[in-house]
């Protein structure tokens, strides 16, 4: 299982409106690359959101789907990716001061990305999702910078 931490200079609230906005996805999460489609309901438990993984003109569409939405706490994903396999995601974000710490976790569950040794594996997901919650932060500390001018 890969795990990264991040402290952001936002508050918990503005993280979940990112995580809310699932047009917003390709935005923040390294390799996907474009959204076909974003169920109404999202991110309700459930509802998906259809996207693109890869680099023209080797894409590959897949969804996403939401497992769990506590927001400001906890966010629970099924991330597809075939034929590379299925992930769970856990973004959990805590107070600390003016701003929040995020902590994510990524563990294959299904397909091929299952059989690879996880000592091969989890280096290349933490760097992939340092840079994911960096994009992250991005979003929600500038969310929240043009909500305080």
């Amino acid at each position: 299982m890969s795990r990264n931490v991040r402290a952001m200079a936002c508050s918990s609230e503005s993280v979940f409106e990112v995580l809310a906005d699932g047009w917003l996805y390709p935005s923040w999460v390294v390799g996907a690359s474009r959204m076909r489609d974003v169920d109404a309901a999202w991110p309700a438990q459930g509802s998906e959101l259809h996207h693109s993984v890869g680099v023209w003109p080797a894409l590959i569409d897949d969804d996403t789907v939401s497992v769990e939405w506590t927001p400001p706490r906890r966010m629970v994903m099924r991330a597809k990716g075939w034929p590379i396999g299925e992930a769970c995601v856990t973004i959990e974000v805590r107070p600390r001061g003016d701003g929040c710490v995020v902590r994510m976790s990524e563990d294959a569950v299904e397909g091929p990305a299952d059989l690879i040794p996880r000592f091969l594996i989890d280096p290349l997901l933490y760097l992939r999702n340092r840079e994911t919650l960096q994009r992250l932060a991005y979003l929600a500390e500038g969310r929240e910078q043009n909500r305080e001018h």
